[in-house]
């Protein structure tokens, strides 16, 4: 492999898959057997501040908000929220050929996620995507939240590579591209995961992309597709 660029990262809920559609039917299932609420309420307690998106605690306040906790339905409702959401995981258009594409063409595949490595592990290996990454940088880690810079410095040493050498590619402008356009990453925001992006935002990024598949595009020879702000100087493959 020829070329600046030999390190490709990549955020994984909501970049590689619709992980939103999936807590939302996991909030239906769990509404459904407690007769209680509705699955946008419900789904508002995994997005506040104070709860982690992927907590079962979030359900336990749930549930004692409408007065139907009970020790064993919280366990049945907790195994069962996590059972359709891993269910119900779909991948974007694109991305199983082309993540197959980039690695076959000698980028090494990584992940940077806020999830903890269990929840990681089920989710990649859910949507048949484990054997593309090496590593995995999960929560537990650095014990920090993106947009700290600790999770993606840990990816760069486990992946003896610099930033100049790597492209993330994330659908949060905040947790994402900042970071890691600080560090000095090239950057893809990937627009099509953020559900409360503009049509025309760039996040901040160098490219914005619309489509997983775009992403090869991109890593054309001298970046022929320019989407974002700033003049790429990918390289060529």
């Amino acid at each position: 492999m020829t070329g600046l660029l030999k390190t490709l990262l990549f955020d994984m809920d909501n970049t590689l898959f619709d992980l939103v559609h999936a807590k939302n039917e996991a909030c239906h299932a769990v509404t459904a057997r407690l007769g209680a609420g509705d699955a946008e309420d419900l789904f508002s307690y995994f997005l506040r501040r104070q709860g982690g998106f992927d907590d079962p605690e979030n359900i336990r306040d749930f549930m004692l908000d409408h007065s139907c906790y009970e020790r064993s339905l919280f366990w049945e409702c907790t195994s069962l929220y996590r059972e359709e959401q891993t269910r119900n995981l779909i991948l974007f258009p694109g991305v199983e050929p082309t993540l197959a594409l980039l690695a076959s063409s000698g980028f090494r595949l990584g992940i940077v996620t806020d999830a903890w490595r269990g929840d990681a592990t089920t989710r990649l290996e859910a949507t048949g995507l484990s054997r593309y990454f090496d590593p995995v940088v999960t929560h537990e880690m650095t014990g920090a939240h993106k947009p700290s810079s600790l999770p993606f410095l840990l990816a760069l040493v486990l992946m003896n590579t610099t930033a100049r050498e790597t492209l993330l590619i994330g659908d949060s402008p905040r947790r994402d591209i900042a970071p890691a356009g600080i560090l000095g990453m090239h950057t893809v925001y990937a627009r099509y995961g953020d559900r409360f992006s503009h049509p025309k935002s760039d996040g901040g990024a160098d490219h914005a992309i619309d489509s997983f598949p775009e992403l090869l595009e991109i890593l054309e020879p001298n970046g022929r597709k320019k989407r974002g702000t700033r003049q790429s100087t990918l390289g060529s493959h």
